[in-house]
């Protein structure tokens, strides 16, 4: 299996393991083909943005203990939906990415510059 690359065409780096996040819970915003979400944005948290996706009907803010998941909080970085990540940017609210761990498949979804405008270290 071919190392994951991000979108800046390095190694993925990993995004957050506290809370632990990706689609295979390993910290990083893998993808496979399970992956129907495609959750590949590592994105930091912001109040407006965990509102916005609460208000949308993924509430990301609320402890689900039964899932392992301690719920989000601003701050916190989570591996996103790329088709969520870009319905945030378009309804401006989108949360910041951090571009060393956001998978290179996100640019099936959301252009370089878009992301960049949007980075974090």
């Amino acid at each position: 299996m071919a190392e994951a690359m991000n979108v800046l065409g390095e190694p993925l780096a990993a995004c957050c393991t506290d809370p632990v996040t990706g689609f295979y819970r390993d910290g990083y915003c893998n993808t496979g083909g399970g992956d129907f979400g495609a959750h590949v944005v590592c994105a930091q948290m912001t109040a407006e943005f965990l509102n916005y996706t609460q208000a949308q009907g993924n509430d990301l803010s609320t402890p689900r203990p039964m899932f392992n998941f301690p719920g989000l909080k601003p701050g916190d970085r989570w591996c996103l939906c790329a088709s969520r990540w870009k319905e945030a940017l378009d309804d401006g609210v989108a949360p910041p990415v951090v571009l060393a761990s956001t998978h290179a498949s996100a640019l099936e979804h959301v252009s370089l510059g878009d992301l960049k405008r949007y980075a974090v270290e």
